[in-house]
Order: structure tokens, then C-alpha cells, then sequence
């Protein structure tokens, strides 16, 4: 899953870049809200991950 995240997230910041260097600020947005949305789901696995490590040690 690590993986797809970290696609995700170079693919918007390629968006965003295109954008930039085209002066296309809807391309330059999208590419933003992209990008946050890749590190929020990085972070939401971040958070499963370890809370499944607690469950495991505390049983």
C-alpha cells in the first residue's frame, strides 16, 4: 500500500509542476489538493498500521 501512495503522490506533484510551467492554475490546484489528499491516506495506513501493531501486543 506504502507504494500506491507514493505514486500517487508523484504523480500530483508532476500535475503540479505541469501546471506551474504552463501557467495553468486549475492543473496547478488539482495537483495541490492531490498531493494532500496522497499524504493524508499515507498517514490514515500510518495510523492502521501501528494500531494494529498495539492490538497484536496487547491481546
Amino acid at each position: 500500500m506504502e507504494l500506491f501512495a507514493k505514486l500517487r503522490e508523484m504523480k500530483a506533484r508532476a500535475k503540479q509542476q505541469i501546471g506551474h510551467r504552463t501557467g495553468n492554475r486549475t492543473l496547478v490546484a488539482e495537483g495541490r489538493t492531490e498531493q494532500a489528499e496522497a499524504k493524508l491516506l499515507r498517514t490514515k495506513d500510518r495510523i492502521r498500521t501501528v494500531a494494529n501493531e498495539i492490538r497484536r501486543r496487547y491481546r
